[in-house]
């Protein structure tokens, strides 16, 4: 089938090569023009589009140079910008949706369904309308999330993601009987800094289910550090908005108990044990205060 393909992190490279591997003609790749990254400034390509360079696709930046290539569907994954509903009348639209839709519509489905405690997730296989993930569903693949990171769910469900899209293009009958969308809708807004923040009036695990979304902060004694890592601690009651060296480890005081630190990365630094980061920040007492 001859498609457009529309999309542009890295959790969107595994379909398109899936695409490709199938045998379908990509007339074209369209995602985000490159931005300054880095030292220098120097302007670098989203990863879909270093992959499509990769695989010798033809790469566009606007919706219009899709315009009389003569595709016959369009394929969206992670694109980040809505579709005009002009475009959409003309070229029907496949998006791959990270979630069991309607349950998580919107820019951060993965995200917020961590932060949720969601037993599971998944993919869904819609066609796209003029409204936000509103389209009926083709296909859906589900997953469990257990304790798994945003960064190792991601990959899981671009994999499931791939597999179902080239499954629902190479048959004629879920191409044309989807689903309309069934149960409780919920919206996945956007992240903010704030959603990062570990807070010593949440719980263990609410603490932890941040942390494994790869950005998690607290400032402690002032100076603020990503944690990298962390565990629950099962040691010594420990006051919540508290951080000490107990039995060997760094324990971060939270409303029902404490998380154990295992790697974290000072501001200006680099990535170290908890430990380390302890041992070298020498507060002036044995117990610091956090938030």
């Amino acid at each position: 089938m001859r498609l457009a393909f529309l999309g542009t992190p890295e959790a969107a490279v595994t379909s398109l090569r899936s695409l490709v591997d199938a045998g379908h003609d990509v007339a074209i790749v369209i995602t985000r023009p490159d931005r300054k990254r880095g030292r220098g400034s120097q302007l670098t390509p989203s990863p879909v589009k270093a992959c499509a360079l990769e695989l010798g696709l033809n790469v566009g930046h606007r919706l219009s140079d899709i315009d009389d290539l003569g595709v016959e569907r369009g394929v969206v994954v992670a694109y980040g910008r809505l579709i005009p509903g002009e475009l959409l009348e003309r070229i029907q639209m496949l998006n791959v949706h990270f979630s069991l839709l309607p349950r998580w519509r919107g820019a951060a489905p993965v995200e917020r369904a961590i932060l949720a405690g969601d037993a599971q997730t998944g993919v869904s296989i819609m066609t796209l309308d003029v409204d936000l993930d509103t389209g009926p569903v083709h296909l859906e693949r589900r997953v469990a999330i257990g304790e798994k990171t945003l960064a190792t769910l991601l990959a899981e469900l671009a994999t499931l993601g791939a597999q179902a899209l080239t499954e629902v293009l190479d048959s004629s009958e879920l191409l044309a009987n989807p689903r309309a969308q069934e149960g409780v809708v919920t919206y996945a807004e956007k992240l903010t800094k704030e959603d990062f923040h570990l807070s010593a009036s949440s719980t263990v695990e609410q603490n932890l289910r941040v942390v494994r979304l790869g950005q998690a902060f607290a400032i402690v004694a002032g100076r603020r550090i990503r944690v990298e890592g962390a565990t629950p601690y099962r040691g010594d009651e420990l006051a919540g908005g508290s951080i000490a060296l107990r039995d060997g480890h760094v324990a971060m005081g939270v409303a029902d108990g404490a998380i154990v630190l295992d790697r974290v990365r000072p501001e200006s630094a680099k990535s170290m044990s908890a430990v380390a980061w302890w041992t070298g920040a020498r507060f002036d007492q044995n117990v610091a205060l956090w938030t």
